[in-house]
């Protein structure tokens, strides 16, 4: 006997090539399953599925009992709900004479293995990474936070890849406006497909148009539990390695899992390096302009001697060339990351070296603004987080210091400043803890304290419980400072 409803999935799902269907007898009466070939486990589905119920002679409610001992089952009575449930990897069965599907759980497909992300490489600390699989990413939170309190919360985004989204948080840490703006944001998202979980970002940044990101994102499981540990939410994606936490503070960037496993004094010098690359990144190259344009007087006479005879005879202005080679080394910079390993290196060594050279020897570029660029390139790279976003400044930088030398900067400076201090993300000042001033997360900017000192959670993301380590003695006199201060 052919159902209806047989050719009614056959034609919904376009007599799909990969459709399975397999009509069958179960409990003397006629059936059929429905299955995507590829999604689907065939050994489980023989074994605990289609054996024992094809040898079942027992009414429904014992087949079902019996069923329901081998195989996770649920019953579904709308036809759309049956359908989704194939295009996720179910195996649905519909019974003559029974109303709705039975939905048997025999997904399997191939998945990557947990390895170290290429992209977050530790010398010392954890190496596990996420990997396109969500149940297993949650199941890394799960191992790390072992703990009732660890809540996952499931949501569906997408309107054809019906990807399967996971907020987690800390019930007794993350703040209960946070966790209720995320689900709000994520519950209005209307996209026809999520690929990856970058495209939740603009949907739940404060500030979508901004350079600054406003959501972090992160490969390590180590790294986003602790992050939950601080009161943050996290969002995992289905098909995606990446994981997005909330709140994100311009201070993350420039911290690093690997801070949190050495000695505090070689943690702080670390930072202060990679703020001072970002500053060279951004202000190096404008500078350059700006002294040769303006204010080449600011100049030691023995340097600017130096710099004259360098640039002397290069046909383009200072500021057309330093644009010039910041476009060529960024052209160079997405085409080794585009090309294969092996040829993506040998593109940059002709790259750097010899088209460099060449243009220098022909007298097309300075010395100068190569050494300036590739100085500014390198300072990029110790925030790999930002790239993008400072490769974009460093030549608004460059822009404002053509129009109006010195001044220009300290200009462009004042607005990236304010733009700074006025940018939030989900509550949090993005320039915080130095903007405004919050004396307690100090302790974890550039300047690293221990972790004994670290008594109290972030004041910057909201949170329910401050408390993050009890210390006796120490402890007590810190919360009595605290509450002499709010009483003030």
């Amino acid at each position: 006997m052919e159902f209806d409803v047989t050719k009614q999935i056959e034609t919904d799902f376009g007599k799909s090539a990969d459709l399975v269907v397999r009509p069958a007898v179960v409990g003397k009466r006629k059936a059929c399953y429905f299955a995507i070939e590829g999604l689907t486990d065939k050994q489980m589905l023989e074994e605990r599925v289609i054996k024992p119920l094809s040898k079942e002679d027992a009414n429904l409610a014992e087949m079902e009992k019996a069923v329901f001992l081998s195989s996770p089952v649920k019953r579904v009575f709308t036809l759309s709900e049956a359908e989704k449930g194939i295009a996720e990897g179910l195996t649905a069965l519909t019974v003559e004479g029974e109303k709705g599907f039975f939905l048997f759980a025999t997904k399997k497909w191939e998945r990557r293995s947990v390895e170290e992300p290429p992209t977050s490489s530790v010398i010392k600390g954890p190496r596990e990474g996420f990997t396109e699989d969500v149940t297993v990413n949650a199941a890394l939170l799960r191992r790390r936070l072992k703990n009732k309190s660890l809540v996952i919360r499931e949501m569906t985004v997408g309107k054809y890849t019906s990807s399967k989204v996971l907020v987690c948080f800390l019930s007794d840490v993350a703040a209960k406006k946070t966790v209720d703006l995320v689900t709000e944001r994520l519950a209005h998202v209307e996209i026809d497909g999520v690929i990856d979980s970058s495209y939740l970002t603009k949907f739940l940044e404060d500030s979508p148009k901004s350079l600054f990101p406003q959501v972090g994102s992160y490969e390590k499981p180590d790294v986003v539990a602790a992050k939950l540990l601080e009161g943050r939410v996290a969002i995992l994606s289905d098909g995606s390695p990446i994981v997005l936490t909330v709140p994100h503070v311009l201070i993350e960037s420039f911290q690093d899992s690997q801070d949190y496993f050495k000695r505090n004094a070689r943690v702080t010098v670390t930072r202060f390096l990679r703020l001072f690359g970002a500053v060279i990144a951004l202000f190096l190259p404008a500078a350059f302009v700006a002294v040769q344009e303006f204010q080449y007087q600011v100049l030691p006479l023995k340097f600017l001697i130096t710099i004259i005879n360098s640039t002397n005879g290069t046909p383009l202005s200072p500021t057309l060339e330093m644009v010039l080679v910041l476009l060529i080394f960024d052209i160079l910079n997405e085409a080794s990351v585009r090309m294969p390993r092996y040829v993506g290196m040998a593109l940059s060594i002709v790259g750097a070296i010899v088209l460099g050279e060449t243009a220098v020897s022909a007298g097309l570029l300075s010395s100068p603004a190569v050494l300036v660029t590739a100085l500014s390139s390198i300072g990029l790279y110790l925030v790999p987080d930002d790239v993008g976003t400072y490769s974009l400044l460093r030549l608004g930088f460059v822009a404002a210091a053509a129009l109006a030398g010195l001044l220009g900067i300290i200009f462009a400076v004042l607005v990236l400043t304010c733009h700074l201090v006025t940018l939030t993300s989900f509550g949090a000042n993005y320039a915080s803890p130095y903007a405004p001033l919050v004396t307690n997360d100090l302790k974890d900017g550039f300047v690293k304290k221990e972790l004994p000192d670290m008594v109290l959670r972030p004041e910057t993301v909201a949170n329910q419980n401050s408390t993050r380590i009890k210390k006796d003695g120490f402890m007590l006199s810190h919360l009595n400072e605290k509450e002499q201060k709010d009483e003030k």
